[in-house]
């Protein structure tokens, strides 16, 4: 896909990443096209699936979720069965806001997003080890929050 984008859709894609918010008018600006042109392009962008959607960035603590691990999984096997019940069952809960499969020592890792150590501790206990393939989970809470988002290089 990145072969298919050249340099305006690129600083598109990065003012975007910047301020989904930006008017038509405010991006065609910033990245040196007139309006028609460039909401043709933001359109075909969102065609192609490049630009998946627009979100507000929440502020956690603000919203008293000011408490976020990582929780490190291993499966009782790595069967597709395993798997498969693992990822159906994690994508319910709203606590994780990322997870992913691994390799190398866990087989999955998460993101996960609660109030205080306490929360967490109810949501591994009550949640994550009553998952039937989950056989351990290590959490790692971070201390300080050195860079964090979602903006891609481009």
């Amino acid at each position: 896909m990145s072969e298919i984008l050249d340099a305006i859709d690129r600083r598109i894609l990065r003012e975007l990443q910047r301020n989904g918010r930006m008017s038509n008018v405010e991006l065609a600006n910033a990245v040196g096209l007139s309006p028609s042109p460039c909401l043709r392009r933001v359109k075909l962008l969102e065609e192609k699936g490049v630009i998946d959607g627009y979100v507000a960035v929440l502020n956690g603590p603000k919203l008293g979720l000011g408490l976020t691990v990582f929780a490190r999984i291993w499966f009782k096997t790595q069967d597709a069965e395993t798997t498969n019940l693992f990822a159906e069952t994690v994508r319910k809960y709203p606590e994780v806001a990322e997870c992913y499969l691994t390799t190398g020592e866990c087989d999955a890792i998460m993101r996960v997003v609660t109030t205080d150590l306490h929360a967490y501790w109810r949501f591994q206990s009550d949640h994550l080890m009553r998952i039937p393939s989950v056989q351990s989970v290590k959490t790692d809470v971070p201390m300080e929050t050195i860079k964090a988002g979602q903006q891609l290089p481009l």
